[in-house]
C-alpha cells in the first residue's frame, strides 16, 4: 500500500507551449528623392536580395508606396530599420524604412 501512495502523489510534468515571438515586418516607404538604384542596393545589402527581387521590392515600393523587405523578429527588424536609416542618411537620401507587427 505504501508504493501506491507514493504514486498517487507523484505530480505529472505540465507541457506547456513556448508561444513564438511576435514577428515585424520591416517596410521601405516611397519618397519622392531616393533613386530607385540605391533602394535596390539597400534591399540587396541589408535583407539579402537578389538583384531581380530587389528591384521587385523596389517597383512595388513605387507604385504602391510601401513595400515588405521582410518579416524577423523584433530586435533584428529594428536593427535592420537602424541599418537602413543610418545608410539612407549617410547618402543624404530622406528613405524612410520602418517596422510594424506582423
Amino acid at each position: 500500500m505504501s508504493s501506491r501512495r507514493q504514486t498517487e502523489n507523484v505530480l505529472e510534468p505540465q507541457r506547456t507551449k513556448a508561444k513564438p515571438p511576435p514577428l515585424y515586418k520591416v517596410l521601405l516607404l516611397n519618397d519622392d528623392f531616393t533613386p530607385m538604384d540605391f533602394v535596390v542596393v539597400v534591399l540587396q545589402r541589408f535583407f539579402g536580395q537578389s538583384r531581380e527581387q530587389a528591384t521587385r521590392i523596389m517597383l512595388k515600393v513605387h507604385r504602391e508606396g510601401v513595400g515588405v523587405c521582410g518579416v524577423f523578429p523584433r530586435d533584428i527588424a529594428a536593427t535592420k530599420v537602424e541599418q537602413v536609416s543610418a545608410f539612407a542618411r549617410q547618402h543624404q537620401h530622406p528613405l524612410a524604412c520602418v517596422m510594424e507587427e506582423n
